[in-house]
């Protein structure tokens, strides 16, 4: 089983820390108009499953499953109209690639700019502790509608995966 897969299970039972299942995805498509396609599905299952994953990452996934047919290109639109509606959030990594997290609640980011994946850091008590801070801030002409804190890293083993 994957990490992310594992986290996102495990987060769903907390309060402030959960990604949308298949049942609320439903639900949120429903929302915004539009349909539960088995393409729609499917790329959302496979970003349950993976966490943070580009466009060809979620294709790969889906056709070594079997079960949806896609191409890159309709997994790409998919995951930006998500992206557009606040289901996903996205990131660009250092080489260029766009990737998608299912997960939009706060968290923190640790890229690894080695191998270009994301993990998730859940530290509400630094979370809260850096609005604070910032909230007592002016930035003159800007008015902050949020706050997003990534960490850049290398692994320290060589044989490091994420």
């Amino acid at each position: 089983m994957h990490r992310n897969s594992y986290l996102c299970r495990k987060l769903r039972y907390m309060n402030s820390h959960k990604c949308p299942n298949i049942e609320e995805y439903k639900n949120l498509l429903r929302k915004h108009s539009l349909k539960a396609t088995p393409q729609r599905l499917a790329v959302h299952e496979a970003m349950m499953a993976i966490g943070h994953a580009s466009a060809d990452m979620v294709t790969e996934y889906i056709t070594k499953k079997g079960t949806t047919k896609v191409t890159v290109a309709s997994v790409y639109n998919i995951l930006t109209d998500m992206a557009m509606l606040g289901i996903y959030h996205y990131r660009l990594s250092a080489n260029n690639k766009m990737y998608f997290d299912v997960n939009t609640f706060k968290h923190i980011h640790l890229y690894d700019q080695e191998h270009h994946m994301f993990k998730d850091v859940i530290d509400d008590e630094l979370i809260s502790i850096i609005e604070a801070h910032l909230g007592r801030k002016k930035f003159r002409g800007y008015k902050i509608e949020g706050i997003d804190i990534q960490l850049v890293g290398r692994p320290t083993r060589k044989k490091y995966t994420v």
